[in-house]
């Protein structure tokens, strides 16, 4: 698969959700105190700025590139990420695949795909072998933003996949079979290392690991590193972790700076310069089956999730990015297994 143009065109308008303000209801989900981003005052022309911006269009790849998001550690955002990424990338004009390969199906949830027992999903795809293009479904809020979604019926495939023929490249055959033109496949893996997320580090070129910016982030850490050296040794040599992102990164805490610095400095140009602060409204966008650029585009969580997306769609192409300017120069490929190798043991 290969992408049919060189820069992206125009993007669709997203589709804002809802924004009532209930009195003492505002609290995220996750960690209080929330921070209080919506997009009122300040944000709003940056909500204006950054949305601009993405109607600029970005550079493509060029050919697919295959991400996938993992992380055995639970609840640091690994499909929020996701699905926010890919919305982003969207919305810059990028044809973008989500494949939800989490039995919980939150990836499904948060783009608003159905993801019952009777929907069509991955685990058809793995287990019984039908075509992809049978299971994908388009996200109606984004144009061009796509998903496979999964249902409750994904638990037990790793057990069924045991005794299967070439277990761990059923994902890879799908996506080489599936004809559809695509900038990028997101890959949504579940917390753990098993053979669901082994399927997904075979048919991907690269992970992106999700790091929360709080105490023990970094635990089984080393663990995920060398399965990915495991995969690369025997099923894909292709396979390189390739961007590093800092999640639930709260400022006013000492905490979050101590861990973020410790990440930069074990893992150096894999981290993206780019963090996602801890957001209410990203918390609050999947119950209303939206990613948060289209439940609230002007929020902090919003615009960190678009310069990500620019930065990202920058480095694939072997350009350096900041949130002022891109411009070629600086290549990242020749120094990542160097900082790889000094990584978390």
């Amino acid at each position: 698969m290969r992408s049919d143009a060189d820069i992206a065109g125009p993007m669709t308008d997203p589709v804002p959700g809802p924004r009532t303000e209930v009195p003492g209801d505002d609290v995220s989900r996750e960690t209080p105190p929330p921070l209080d981003d919506t997009s009122t005052g300040p944000a709003a022309p940056l909500a204006a700025q950054a949305l601009g911006r993405a109607g600029q269009g970005l550079p493509r790849p060029e050919q697919t590139r295959i991400m996938v998001v993992a992380n055995q550690k639970g609840g640091v955002g690994k499909t929020t990420t996701t699905v926010n990424l890919a919305a982003s990338l969207a919305l810059h004009g990028a044809r973008v695949l989500v494949i939800d390969l989490d039995p919980q199906g939150n990836a499904s949830t948060a783009l608003g795909i159905d993801h019952h027992a009777e929907v069509p999903s991955i685990y058809d795809v793995l287990v019984d072998g039908k075509p992809l293009s049978d299971v994908v479904q388009p996200v109606q809020d984004v144009e061009g933003l796509f998903c496979a979604p999964a249902t409750i019926d994904l638990a037990g495939a790793e057990i069924e996949l045991v005794s299967l023929v070439a277990r761990e490249s059923r994902l890879q055959r799908a996506i080489k079979a599936y004809e559809q033109p695509l900038d990028y496949i997101l890959i949504d893996c579940p917390p753990s290392l098993g053979l669901l997320t082994v399927n997904a580090m075979v048919a991907g070129a690269e992970v992106l690991i999700p790091i929360q910016c709080e105490y023990y982030a970094l635990e089984g850490l080393g663990q995920l590193l060398r399965n990915v050296d495991l995969v690369r040794a025997h099923l894909n040599p292709d396979l390189r972790v390739s961007t590093i992102l800092l999640t639930m990164y709260d400022g006013r805490t000492r905490l979050a700076s101590q861990v973020a610095e410790e990440v930069r400095s074990h893992f150096g140009d894999e981290v993206l310069r780019t963090s996602i602060p801890r957001s209410v409204r990203i918390s609050e966008a999947p119950s209303y089956g939206q990613t948060v650029l289209t439940y609230d585009p002007g929020s902090s969580g919003a615009l960190s999730y678009l310069e990500a997306a620019r930065e990202i769609a920058f480095r694939g192409v072997g350009m350096y990015y900041d949130a002022q300017q891109a411009h070629t120069g600086r290549h990242y490929q020749h120094s990542q297994q160097q900082n790889m190798s000094e990584g978390i043991q």
